[in-house]
């Protein structure tokens, strides 16, 4: 085998400060790939692994010869900060593997989130970026972003090329890693390209991030439309950030790549300048869950809402009852609650058996989580599954997702799907394979924040889409949080703030 020998390997989990830690089990019932299984997995027609990686292989596949040295990707869902023993864990089985690496590759890949955290570091990305020049010295390499990373300086010095998703729901994951791959190969036939960095002090409520519509699209498609002028510009990603990262380089800001330094630096200028020019648009507008249950109840035609405040895929546990409890009260029919995660139940539903009546108990072993209220219901078990779904739209589409135990079960006019493992509710298989018909719901209650908006608008358009305002570890009411390190005076918390 010819070409060039490319190390690959990842880290990606994003971090709520304010969530329990992440230990083994969140990585490994989600994807933990060694060697030759990394490789395997990313050729594979549906992989564990999220799109970057998948993306990256495809495109080195069809390019031209080359020679992957897969060492290790861990990826796990959003959560707490990582145990810092278990990181510490990591980086040695890294550094290792790199180690024996040393003079034997010509580039290397990293798959980062950048809004990982550590019980210690505020930047592991910016760690492993730096293990990897140690290792390897400065043969070209490239890493790609979650549009949610809080970028620190060392993440963009520490690569030659940074490559952040344009889409938010995250839909272009292979393609970027696709581009990754492109860059990579234009590295390695001699180009060499420089960055600009410009960070705002505007750290944006997640529901005014959507890459569809808004001030965050605006900026976006500005940066896309330079770039596609100019010829000298090379990447363009404009990164959001992840607010409940709680970081001291917390702050939207733009990433520029490029063959000419002037030319980083003029358009890192203008994105800064148009972000800050819309400062004031970067707003949370939510609707009370007393409006909420009014519209469900009264709604001509069938409506999402988005409990934006318990997002797994932020970090929130996925098992909150405010919504679901207004809604049985209230006597809402026809409605599709998806997914929480409450192990028990599930288990104990699965041990039922389909067609028991039951009182279902959610979060009877909520230990100390605040938001965690119990709530009874009678309940009938529907029908049953091992949670092994393949995505079939969104961020999830082709990839194969573990949600442990699964259990759809009737309250009264609303049908529940209750999982074992915890994820957010990003794809409509999720519900679907329990036998449940969506388009024939009057409305559909996702546990998730906006990743759902690219697996069910065959069901719900942007003016369809209700995101309700209750209690939980991912609320957009930013000012609920009990900040340590976030940069201030920023946006919107404190009004008085300046560039």
């Amino acid at each position: 085998m010819s070409g060039p020998r490319i190390a690959l390997l990842g880290f990606s989990i994003e971090c709520n400060r304010f969530a329990p830690p992440a230990g083994p089990e969140d990585f490994s019932t989600r994807c933990w790939l060694r060697g030759d299984a990394l490789l395997s997995d990313a050729r594979s027609d549906a992989p564990q692994a999220l799109g970057e990686m998948p993306g990256f292989v495809a495109r080195m596949d069809e390019t031209g010869p080359w020679q992957p040295r897969p060492l290790m990707l861990a990826m796990a869902e959003p959560n707490g900060p990582v145990d810092h023993a278990l990181f510490l864990s990591m980086m040695e089985e890294w550094r290792e593997r790199l180690r024996t690496l040393r003079g034997q590759v010509e580039g290397a890949y990293a798959v980062l989130h950048g809004a990982g955290l550590t019980t210690v570091l505020d930047d592991p990305e910016g760690a492993l970026q730096a293990l990897v020049r140690s290792e390897l010295g400065e043969v070209p390499f490239i890493c790609s972003y979650d549009l949610h990373a809080n970028v620190s300086d060392s993440n963009v010095a520490l690569n030659d090329a940074f490559v952040g998703y344009r889409t938010n729901p995250h839909l272009d994951m292979r393609e970027r890693g696709a581009e990754s791959a492109d860059l990579l190969r234009r590295l390695l036939a001699g180009e060499r390209f420089l960055r600009a960095h410009r960070r705002l002090p505007i750290v944006a409520p997640t529901v005014s991030l959507l890459t569809a519509q808004g001030p965050y699209a605006e900026v976006i498609n500005l940066g896309q439309e330079r770039a596609a002028a100019d010829p000298r510009i090379v990447n363009v990603s404009v990164m959001a950030g992840f607010a409940y990262g709680d970081t001291p380089f917390n702050g939207l800001c733009a990433v520029v790549t490029a063959t000419h330094q002037g030319a980083a630096d003029a358009l890192a200028d203008e994105l800064a300048a148009a972000s800050w020019e819309r400062r004031h648009r970067f707003v949370a507008a939510l609707t009370s869950l007393e409006e909420a249950t009014r519209r469900a109840l009264a709604s001509d035609v069938p409506l999402a809402f988005a409990d934006v405040a318990d997002n797994p895929g932020g970090g929130g546990r996925g098992n909150t009852m405010w919504i679901l409890e207004a809604f049985h009260r209230a006597g809402v029919e026809g409605a599709v609650f998806g997914v929480i995660h409450d192990p028990a139940l599930a288990i104990e539903a699965h041990r039922l058996g389909t067609g028991a009546r039951f009182e279902a108990r959610f979060n009877r072993d909520s230990g100390q989580d605040p938001f965690a209220r119990p709530f009874a219901a009678e309940a009938e078990v529907v029908a049953l599954s091992d949670g092994r779904v393949a995505g079939r739209r969104g961020i999830f589409k082709g990839t194969t997702m573990q949600l442990g135990r699964t259990a759809r079960l009737r309250l009264g006019g609303i049908e529940v799907v209750v999982i074992e493992g915890r994820t957010q509710c990003a794809d409509p298989a999720f519900l679907e394979h329990l036998g449940i018909d969506i388009g024939a719901a009057r409305c559909v209650v996702v546990k998730s924040r906006g990743h759902f908006r690219g697996g069910f608008d065959e069901f719900f358009d942007h003016e369809r889409i209700v995101e309700v305002d209750a209690p939980g570890l991912t609320s957009p009411i930013l000012s609920r949080f009990p900040w340590q390190k976030l940069p201030r005076p920023v946006l919107p918390l404190d009004s008085e703030t300046t560039r």
